[in-house]
């Protein structure tokens, strides 16, 4: 596995650890001068000598909090004093108080522990703990004159603390190790759901454009026919209009006349092209609500240009009815689907017949319902639970995606609205739209 390369720590951290460092050094010192002056309390009696270790202890804590604090020595090479200073000073205490006899002398076995504690991070200092501290055993053994089985099992005892010492940190280390990897990981599992998020994100865009630039496509027939009557219209007028205006006292009225039935024709074409304009560019919806009327009456606009030759659209609108939670741009899309999934149904329904498509809205308790009906063929049986599946589609191919329904019902849905499908008892089929009203 590799190692982590440390990063600086920057000005303001490294000055708050400078300042931990030095108050730690400088309550070391505290307790160990309280230490030796509380030690006669501890053996009965004063010793000058174990004073003296104690002060001088406290002193070199003292200097080492001063010298790390203003940067004179690091914090790694104060802390390898202090452990040395530490260990030199325990073992003159036992030295003054008894050798193996010493009241101190248990805490000579500690020393790996607390080096392993307070450097948990590190092998090296364990290590090296381990060794002073055995050497410093030995010694204790040879003043305090013990027997080569006493010393022996000195040392075995030794060895136990000093195996639990460096397994400890070892354990920690691999601990330490496996909690990086698995932060590594995680955050690396969140970047790709990220990055997964995104690229669903932008499939759905992608999906959604699909959808509607194939909606265009269906309307392109209908919008040249469309556009083409004003526009054979308007220029059957102009010309009159030119041959009216080269005689010697035209008809005021009369041209008044043709001039406003010409300017209708250019205001149907501005139409058209606006709300194609409108409803194929991918923008972000600047407002979540609409009104029903308007985006009735834009659909309307829309599918009017395929459907106006099939027959006829009635629209049975209540008055009053209250904002829906839905975007303008998205109910446009959904009932311009509607309307022309109509229109595929009575193309191909044999016997012929005008078309009557009614789009109706009554006001609910919650919001307001929208129901889109035709005089069609309906719904076969089969296709009805499959109708609003991805890609599902009855139309042979190049004539549709499969999305358009799949779509609408996830625009509603979003909105916390719902659309389902039915066939009519009459014949035909009919979608209904429950959106909540916007509060």
């Amino acid at each position: 596995m590799s190692q982590d390369v440390p990063t600086a720590p920057l000005p303001a951290e490294l000055e708050a650890h400078l300042r931990l460092r030095r108050r730690n050094y400088l309550l070391c010192a505290l307790g160990l001068t309280l230490s030796g002056a509380t030690h006669p309390l501890t053996l009965g009696r004063l010793i000058p000598e174990v004073l003296a270790v104690h002060v001088a202890w406290s002193a070199v804590f003292i200097v080492l909090g001063v010298a790390v604090r203003a940067r004179w020595v690091d914090s790694k090479t104060g802390s390898a004093l202090a452990a040395l200073v530490s260990l030199v000073a325990l073992l003159l205490v036992i030295r003054f108080t008894g050798g193996l006899a010493s009241p101190f002398f248990p805490g000579l076995y500690a020393v790996p522990l607390i080096i392993a504690v307070f450097t948990p991070g590190h092998r090296q200092p364990t290590l090296v703990a381990c060794a002073l501290t055995l050497v410093s055993l030995l010694l204790t053994c040879w003043w305090s004159r013990a027997s080569p089985r006493d010393a022996l099992a000195q040392v075995f005892s030794f060895v136990f603390i000093a195996w639990v010492s460096v397994y400890g940190g070892r354990t920690f280390r691999r601990l330490r190790d496996a909690e990086r990897e698995a932060d590594r990981e995680r955050v690396e599992a969140l970047q790709r759901l990220a990055e997964s998020e995104r690229l669903r994100a932008q499939a759905e865009r992608n999906r959604a454009e699909m959808e509607r630039l194939a909606v265009v496509g269906k309307l392109a027939a209908g919008v040249a026919h469309e556009v083409n009557n004003p526009l054979a219209y308007v220029k059957s007028n102009l010309g009159f209009l030119e041959e009216e205006l080269r005689e010697p006292a035209p008809d005021v009225e009369e041209l008044r006349r043709v001039l406003e039935e010409t300017q209708q024709g250019v205001q149907r074409i501005q139409q058209i092209v606006a709300d194609l304009r409108r409803f194929s560019r991918d923008a972000t919806d600047a407002e979540e609500h609409c009104a029903v009327e308007d985006a009735v009456a834009e659909a309307d606009r829309l599918a009017s240009v395929r459907l106006r030759s099939l027959g006829e659209v009635v629209r049975e609108l209540a008055p009053g009815l209250p904002r829906v939670r839905i975007s303008q741009r998205h109910l446009v899309q959904v009932l311009v689907n509607l309307l022309l999934n109509a229109a595929d149904a009575l193309e191909t329904m044999e016997p012929r017949r005008p078309a009557r498509i009614v789009v109706r809205s009554t006001r609910e308790e919650t919001g307001v319902r929208v129901d889109v009906e035709d005089n069609g063929p309906g719904i076969p049986d089969a296709v009805l639970p499959r109708l609003f599946e991805p890609f599902f589609t009855t139309k042979p191919p190049g004539k549709g995606t499969g999305l358009g329904l799949a779509l609408c019902r996830e625009y509603v849905a979003r909105a916390g609205g719902t659309l389902v499908a039915e066939n009519r008892p009459e014949g035909g089929a009919r979608f209904t739209l429950r959106l909540p009203g916007v509060s």
